[in-house]
């Protein structure tokens, strides 16, 4: 039976990369008119926290990457239907393609300890660790249960090089869930072979604000979607569906703040709700040179809030709490730097024997922050000058005392 999607009203709350792809796929597969979807985003810019910015003159800033694969299919599939920043004849995914057949990580020096390059090629595990990996690849969920990594490996696995590499990558703590790093190893066991050199890793030509977010935005501009920028979601009504266990909700009213100014949405029954609950840098404060990034204890809010409230009595929408109620053990730092200075860049080109941009991470084992940091190519903002290099770092233990700088 075909159904006409010519009436259907779609409501998007937030504007990160899920809910943009959800407004792609509801014009593209679903035949919802564009100007029927309205993307509610408290934030005065779309993306989320893939975010970018910044100018020579000021400096650029970014909270953060995602690296990509050959095997992200419905990303891939996504971004092909969506032209190129810089080439409207080129899809997106093409674009990522072809940037990486020219401008691919090959990392010579992936791991760093006492000044020296360490040889990451061999893992360091021993065969009990080696067990022990293949143990938690096979356990069910329900067997590991809320047990975290420290738990189900012995203490020296946590200082083999694997560890370093992995952690770093995918930005794991020993405190984490177990069963979310079972989910990671079954996801990406194929990229093992290449972790200590990153060849398997793709990236996009320029951050990816101007390289998915901006393109994805133009795409669904052109074709109607209205986004509502100032507009915080405070609450949904329900309509219970199914009377027996395990039935759901439709939600038929959509509370929320225009500008501080209360309002609402009548929602019908062809109508579509997507929610994005919780988000990866909600209450991020931004430092420069001169004054520190102020961490920010209170409770989170934006979508947090609005999952706390959806939760409230209801189990069946999950437990917030369980990621955003422990600061200490969820928070990280990041910094972006920008220099005119070549120095920088031709002493690290001259230490790691990689050209600017082709060395991907460099982790600092022995760093008391787990320092890590990305030299990019250039240039990593559509008209930055020649002259002008951009690099990046975070660390996971940003509450330990620095090595250098005594704080």
């Amino acid at each position: 039976m075909t159904v006409d999607r010519g009436s259907t009203r779609a409501y998007l709350v937030g504007s990160g990369i899920a809910n943009l792809a959800s407004a792609v796929v509801l014009v593209r597969d679903g035949g919802v008119p564009g100007h029927n979807i309205h993307i509610l985003e408290e934030k005065p810019l779309p993306g989320g926290s893939l975010d970018a910015a910044g100018s020579p003159a000021e400096g650029y800033s970014m909270r953060g990457g995602r690296m990509f694969e050959e095997h992200f299919v419905c990303t891939y599939d996504l971004l092909d239907s969506i032209p190129s920043l810089d080439d409207p004849t080129r899809s997106a995914r093409q674009d990522i393609f072809d940037f990486f057949a020219g401008c691919n990580w090959n990392a010579k020096a992936r791991l760093i300890e006492q000044g020296a390059v360490v040889d990451s090629s061999s893992m360091g595990l021993s065969t009990h660790d080696q067990l022990a990996l293949a143990k938690l690849a096979g356990q069910s969920e329900g067997e590991l249960g809320a047990r975290r990594i420290d738990e189900v490996f012995l203490p020296g696995f946590f200082t083999t090089n694997f560890w370093f590499m992995w952690c770093t990558v995918f930005a794991f703590e020993p405190w984490h869930s177990a069963v979310e790093m079972r989910r990671y190893l079954l996801r990406f066991m194929h990229l093992m072979p290449t972790m200590s050199n990153m060849s398997g890793i793709y990236h996009t030509r320029y951050n990816q604000y101007d390289s998915i977010v901006r393109p994805v935005m133009t795409w669904l501009t052109e074709r109607g979607v209205q986004f509502h920028g100032g507009t915080r979601v405070t609450d949904l009504d329900f309509a219970p569906v199914g009377a027996a266990v395990g039935g759901g909700y439709r939600v038929r009213r959509i509370h929320l703040l225009r500008d501080g100014t209360p309002s609402e949405i009548t929602v019908d029954e062809q109508d579509v709700v997507i929610v994005t609950n919780g988000s990866m840098t909600s209450n991020s404060s931004l430092g420069s040179m001169h004054t520190p990034a102020v961490l920010d204890r209170g409770q989170p809010e934006g979508s947090w809030a609005l999952w706390r409230t959806l939760a409230e009595g209801r189990p069946l929408f999950g437990n917030p709490a369980a990621f955003a109620s422990d600061i200490d053990h969820t928070k990280w730092l990041s910094f972006t730097v920008t220099t005119t200075s070549p120095l920088f860049r031709t002493l690290m080109e001259e230490y790691t024997h990689n050209e600017l941009g082709a060395g991907g991470l460099m982790t600092f084992k022995d760093s008391a922050w787990l320092m890590t940091i990305n030299l990019y190519h250039n240039p990593e903002f559509p008209g930055q000058p020649e002259d002008l290099s951009l690099w990046w770092g975070y660390g996971l233990n940003p509450d330990r005392e620095g090595d250098f700088v005594k704080k």
